[in-house]
């Protein structure tokens, strides 16, 4: 038996839509209703819409290639089906910092939640800084650590476990977020509130602003969690109907909740807590701050309890992914071996957790408050947009004959618009994220070129060539953003408005530059001559 037939596959559509419910529908509403209020002010409603637009576009490629590779972790797999090993190996590298480094922050945020309790020992687990920038202490990281120990017990046994227990926490976390909205709204809410600016004084609409929370206050962060049914496609009974129903469904509820969360604080802020504007507000525990100076003590009591399920929730749930991608980097030949072991009863590949473990405690004490370390993930979510959608029309030429349960219509149009959308996220994101990011991402690449040294560098050059588009779209996309306008932190070699044009038309060219490189790979020749190997048996 392979190791892949030995991943059980015990996980229907409502479940696997609750998973995507439940990364989706984490920290991110305790804090990114503030966070997107520091940056954008009023416009943090139009920022939750636009993102949402954004990643149903990137979604749709998603679920074509979720369905056609019904794989654990196969969304790691996909630029390697498409492009070769290096396209694969960035885009898998990239995919799972962006998802394991959640495990940490969801910690994190029910950390910084208690230090808004009334007692000393609490209060003492946080420090406030400007701009969400706080950090926890060396008590409030302790307490995060062993939370992340929590999650990963969560998952060692059973995914059959996890996903019930995970059914049953995202129904929590609907509710509580509801329930606080409606509350908040109908005991005081200030509709003047929607008329003071980010810095003060009157609002004006200020788009460079509301394209800036969509990309780093944690909203593609917290819709980042459509990629979870991806993920867990392998366990998925039916993946052709269930993926994308769990996508498409955990996308729409989760983009209602984040509206009434966002209009709600926005509306229930203290008048006279703006006099300085929206950038001046800091919480440790917004709602629940909001909650008990409207005198709502049992909503801000059932908001704590919840600052522990909902990010539990949703790190336990990355857990889980994050396990499954390493599995599939291995299957891809850019991991130790060991990494692909599954354990013969549970079908749990352990040793990915247990590294998965390691590396969680290392973000967590490198990034020590939930603003942070929020910022960081949002930025390199973005970076994990930008190959499916060149690889799914890729695949459509070069793999012909696999089955498609789900083939999506006006995939032609949709997918270049996702590249452009996504590009242009990243561009948002202002310097000097983009450079850093792209940074993050040649890191790694020793340890790729050791396994192609392991393997005699077989194909290597016809690797690399179906890499180039991608070396010279990170190159070009800093470049960029370094010369962009000042309203994007850049040097203002670009105006305004021609920095983003650029950016569109760049996306544009580099995408049809992707989907020429693209090639007959032997993954793809692998995946046809046995499709048992990836197809619901």
């Amino acid at each position: 038996m392979s190791n892949e037939s030995a991943i059980r596959r015990d996980v229907g559509a409502i479940a696997l839509m609750f998973t995507g419910l439940g990364s989706i529908i984490g920290s991110g509403w305790l804090f990114g209703a503030w966070r997107a209020a520091q940056l954008a002010g009023p416009g943090a409603v139009y920022a939750w819409l636009i993102g949402a637009v954004v990643i149903l576009f990137v979604a749709f490629t998603y679920a074509e290639l979720g369905a056609m590779f019904p794989e654990s972790g196969g969304a790691v797999r996909y630029g390697h089906y498409s492009h070769g090993s290096l396209v694969g190996f960035v885009a898998g590298w990239a995919a799972w910092i962006a998802i394991v480094s959640v495990i940490p922050v969801e910690a994190e945020a029910s950390v910084q939640y208690m230090s808004s309790w009334p007692w000393a020992w609490a209060q003492a687990l946080y420090v406030h800084a400007n701009n969400g920038q706080g950090e926890l202490t060396v008590a409030g990281l302790s307490i995060s650590a062993v939370l992340v120990v929590v999650y990963f017990l969560l998952n060692f046994w059973s995914v059959k476990v996890f996903a019930s227990t995970n059914s049953a926490i995202t129904f929590f976390k609907l509710v509580i977020p509801a329930v606080t909205a409606v509350a908040l709204v109908c005991t005081g809410f200030h509709w003047e509130n929607f008329q003071v600016g980010i810095h003060g004084g009157q609002h004006v609409g200020n788009v460079a602003a509301i394209l800036t929370a969509v990309a780093t206050s944690g909203i593609v962060f917290s819709y980042n969690g459509f990629q979870s049914p991806v993920n867990l496609a392998g366990e998925a009974r039916n993946p052709g109907r269930s993926v994308p129903f769990a996508i498409f469904g955990s996308i729409a509820l989760s983009t209602v909740v984040y509206l009434m969360l966002q209009v709600a604080f926005l509306g229930t802020v203290a008048p006279e807590h703006l006099h300085e504007g929206w950038a001046a507000l800091e919480y440790s525990s917004p709602f629940a701050q909001l909650a008990l100076a409207l005198n709502l003590n049992w909503l801000a009591i059932m908001l704590y309890a919840d600052a522990f399920v909902s990010p539990s929730g949703t790190g336990t749930t990355y857990t889980a992914t994050t396990a499954r991608m390493i599995y599939a980097m291995e299957r891809s030949g850019t991991v130790p071996k060991i990494f692909g072991n599954v354990h013969p009863r549970f079908g749990i590949p352990r040793p990915a957790m247990w590294f998965n473990l390691g590396v969680s405690f290392i973000f967590l004490f490198f990034f020590r408050g939930w603003g942070k370390l929020a910022a960081v993930i949002s930025v390199a979510t973005i970076v994990t947009y930008l190959v499916v959608p060149i690889s799914v029309i890729v695949l459509r030429r070069t793999a012909p004959k696999l089955h498609r349960p789900l083939r999506v219509p006006g995939l032609e149009i949709l997918a270049p618009m996702a590249f452009i959308l996504a590009t242009l996220m990243l561009f948002w994101a202002r310097w000097p994220h983009t450079g850093e990011i792209m940074l993050l991402l040649i890191l790694p690449l020793p340890v790729y070129l050791y396994y192609q040294a392991q393997g005699q560098w077989r194909d290597f050059s016809r690797h690399l060539r179906g890499a180039w588009w991608l070396i010279a779209y990170l190159a070009a996309v800093a470049a960029l953003s370094w010369a962009g306008s000042k309203e994007f932190e850049g040097h203002d070699y670009i105006p305004y408005g021609w920095d983003q044009l650029c950016v569109a038309v760049a996306a544009l060219l580099f995408y049809f530059w992707g989907v020429r490189s693209g090639w007959r790979t032997p993954a793809v020749e692998a995946a046809e001559s046995n499709p048992a190997e990836i197809e619901h048996p």
